[in-house]
């Protein structure tokens, strides 16, 4: 038997014969390990290292390679806290920051080793900051802080380390008390003030003089405010009698500050001062007074309310600029301001800061008028729509600003006008005037406005008004149409006297309602514009208020009376006692509640009338005549349609009483119209409205004359007898002109009790 061969096949193991390839490389290359597979190899990158092209493994014969991992990148907090991250080949290690150390000790470490940094207390090592001064550890470092009474040449409020060393702050700093002599003690040191210097009671801050000179420009207040003055006095002298003491701080701020509120209260009762130099010397008062107050106020400062004044003040002291920012508020303003801006150059620093916000309850009518510092627009005027405030630090530069400081106004009157006004008191323009420069509006809403001002002193927010222009042709339709009222009510007023054939309740009524119309516009034609005298043209304000109102007054009682004679079928007459009350006295009490009400309401710049805050002390009481006439006539109307209707009708007495009302309706429509054009002489751009009120006003009494006399056929025939009476030559016997007077009269008696024109 032949024999048999066994043949073996074996695996050739690439990854164990790899003396052919250069050392530490092998197969793979470099940085990957050889994996022996059945008839072939595959490579795999070593611990630390990643494939160039993504995959877990590879051939030799790819391009692949292997690149190191930067575990830093991958992973930002694979140190933990307070440690930093360095990339190795082919790991990491993590170092602890400087100031702290390893948990175990070691330098290097990484995140599998349970190891963290932490803080190294570098005040526990002896003497680390010298003498004189205390360490504080900070996480990773410290530094050193000099004890009280002890300081750094540099300044410099700590330093690390030995570079520099605490010593005497009164021996480093010769300048630290001002003019005054340093002295140091177990927790600090103090400043002895020389004689006419003081650091209002901070004993750490330098002395400064105590500047008694705010109280000598005082003495012109002898003349004008004589209780103010007094008081000044008073402060002057308790001002430089600690001037002659040393060490001066005992000034009573408290007891100074109740004073000049006091007086405040006592000048602002007394109404107001209607001159712009009192004004001046008021706000002057205050500004000065204020900032010397304040600095002896102990903090964190007062809140004061009196019956004319809203007092915040807010004061800071302490050897440190005080930095930060302050809101004051009051129940009508509020201030925005840096504390830096309030407490001024730190060279001149006092010591402490102080910032107070003084609100006036009733200034505004005392400064209003005053402004020879704004520059209007054509028909444009301006009143105050805020209350006024002080506003004053103890910085003593504030000129000129370097971060402005805010004020929230609000509003005395809501408005929704576009282009209120921000202004300051001041009291260099023409003895004193409101002025808007160097401030500037930051926001308006109709209930308030914004103001950014870089200068303090006194604000306040202006509201522009628009005055219809005075026209000529304005002018010449007001005084030929009120000359012809004139006339025309005077020959009314003659008519409804002394012909006695017309005479009845009706043109009693007519009557007295001429008297009122004629009165008021000879006191309008006299007076409207005679503002000179602020007592004068009040008493022309109220006067005309009257007898206005008293038209109005009459023409009810006209509706009352078709009403009764109508409706109710009243044929007696009224009262005469009752007519007065009715038509004088209700309007006497509607004028004397609003002069009680308001009485600086009576009177306006421009003119003798009421100002808009009273205005509707007219036309309120105007409107509801309206509406209840329009009322009564409604019903009149309608009762008069159905007695028409009727089947046996008294032809000749509805006939009149229809006249009657149409003529009253007509005198009501006349009356009410021009009022209603009245309404919109308040803002810009009614000059077609102008036009209207003024030939409806002016002429209110032709019409009037027109109405109740010429289209009155009783009183055109008493007319023309009386013109025949002087036409007709004197042939007359003195008997026929008896008879035939007495007769006329005789048969107009039928008609006295409805007697009226008709139309």
């Amino acid at each position: 038997m032949a024999g048999r061969w066994n043949l073996l096949i074996l695996d050739y193991d690439e990854c164990a014969f790899d003396d052919e390839y250069p050392e530490d490389v092998g197969p793979c290359g470099e940085n990957a390990d050889c994996r022996n597979t059945i008839g072939s190899f595959d490579c795999q990158c070593a611990d630390g290292f990643t494939s160039s092209t993504g995959a877990l493994n590879f051939t030799a014969g790819t391009s692949a390679t292997c690149k190191d991992v930067n575990e830093c990148l991958e992973d930002k907090d694979i140190c933990g806290l307070s440690a930093k991250c360095y990339n190795t080949i082919p790991h990491y290690s993590c170092i602890c920051d400087d100031g702290f150390i390893s948990t175990t000790g070691v330098e290097r470490f990484l995140r599998g080793d349970n190891v963290t940094c932490i803080d190294i207390d570098e005040c526990q090592e002896e003497n680390v900051c010298g003498q004189n001064a205390a360490c504080v550890n900070r996480p990773g470092s410290f530094h050193c802080v000099c004890n009280a009474g002890f300081g750094l040449k540099s300044g410099r409020s700590n330093f690390s380390g030995s570079e520099e060393k605490c010593e005497d702050i009164c021996v480093i700093d010769k300048t630290i008390c001002g003019n005054g002599t340093c002295h140091r003690e177990a927790s600090s040191h103090y400043c002895a003030c020389h004689a006419g210097f003081t650091n209002y009671g901070n004993k750490g801050s330098r002395c400064t003089a105590l500047n008694c000179d705010v109280f000598k420009p005082m003495n012109n207040l002898q003349e004008k405010f004589l209780f103010a003055h007094d008081l000044m006095l008073q402060l002057e002298e308790s001002c430089l009698n600690l001037t002659l003491s040393e060490n001066p701080t005992e000034l009573d701020g408290e007891d100074m500050l109740m004073r000049l509120l006091s007086a405040i209260d006592k000048l602002l009762s007394g109404g107001a001062f209607n001159d712009n130099r009192k004004v001046s010397t008021f706000l002057n008062m205050v500004e000065n007074t204020l900032g010397l107050i304040g600095a002896f106020i102990k903090p964190p400062g007062t809140t004061r309310s009196s019956n004319h004044t809203e007092l915040k003040l807010l004061i800071e002291k302490g050897a440190d600029l005080p930095k930060g920012a302050v809101t004051l508020s009051s129940k009508k303003a509020q201030l925005d301001i840096q504390l830096e801006t309030a407490a001024g150059d730190p060279a001149d620093y006092p010591g402490f800061t102080t910032v107070s916000l003084l609100s006036y309850a009733n200034l505004e009518d005392s400064a209003d008028g005053f402004f020879g510092g704004m520059k209007p627009q054509v028909n444009q005027s301006f009143e105050l729509n805020s209350k006024v405030v002080t506003v004053s630090v103890s910085n003593r530069n504030t000129s000129h600003l370097k971060e402005p400081v805010k004020l929230t106004f609000y509003h005395l009157k809501k408005t929704n006008e576009s282009n209120p006004t921000c202004v300051f008191w001041d009291a260099s323009e023409e003895g004193g005037s409101w002025s808007p420069r160097d401030c500037k509006v930051v926001e308006s809403k109709p209930e308030y406005t914004v103001c950014s001002c870089n200068h303090l002193s006194s604000f306040a927010v202006l509201m522009a008004l628009y005055d219809i222009e005075d026209k000529f042709e304005l002018q010449l339709i007001t005084w030929v149409g009120l000359s012809l009222s004139l006339i025309c009510l005077f020959l009314c007023i003659l008519t409804f006297s002394l012909i006695r054939s017309i005479k009845s309740p009706r043109t009693t009524i007519h009557l007295h309602l001429c008297i009122s119309l004629f009165i008021a516009t000879v006191i309008f034609l006299a007076g409207i514009s005679r503002t000179e005298s602020r007592v004068g043209c009040a008493v022309v304000a109220g006067l005309l208020h009257f007898f206005f109102l008293a038209v109005f007054c009459w023409m009810c009682l006209e509706g009352i009376q078709l009403f009764r004679m109508v409706v109710l079928v009243f044929n007696t007459n009224f009262k005469t006692l009752y007519m007065m009350a009715g038509g004088y006295g209700v309007p006497a009490v509607i004028v004397a509640f609003s002069a009680l009400a308001n009485a600086g309401g009576y009177g306006t710049k421009r003119h003798c009338w009421l100002n808009l805050e009273l205005i509707w002390g007219f036309f309120g009481p105007a409107c509801v005549i309206i509406i209840v006439n329009v009322f009564f006539f409604l019903i009149t109307v309608w009762k008069l349609a159905q007695k028409f209707s009727s089947l046996n009708p008294d032809l000749d007495n509805l006939q009149k009483i229809k006249a009657f009302t149409i003529t009253a309706m007509a005198q009501l429509t006349l009356l009410g119209t021009t009022w209603i054009f009245g309404c919109f002489q308040f803002e810009e751009g009614t000059i077609i409205m102008s036009y209207l009120f003024t030939i409806f006003a002016s002429f209110q009494g032709v019409m009037i004359f027109v109405m109740h006399c010429l289209f009155s056929k009783q009183v055109r025939e008493e007319y023309g007898h009386i013109l025949s009476e002087f036409c007709v030559p004197w042939k007359k016997t003195y008997s026929n002109f008896s008879y035939s007077h007495t007769s006329k009269a005789h048969a107009s008696k039928s008609s006295q009790d409805t007697g009226e024109s008709r139309i």
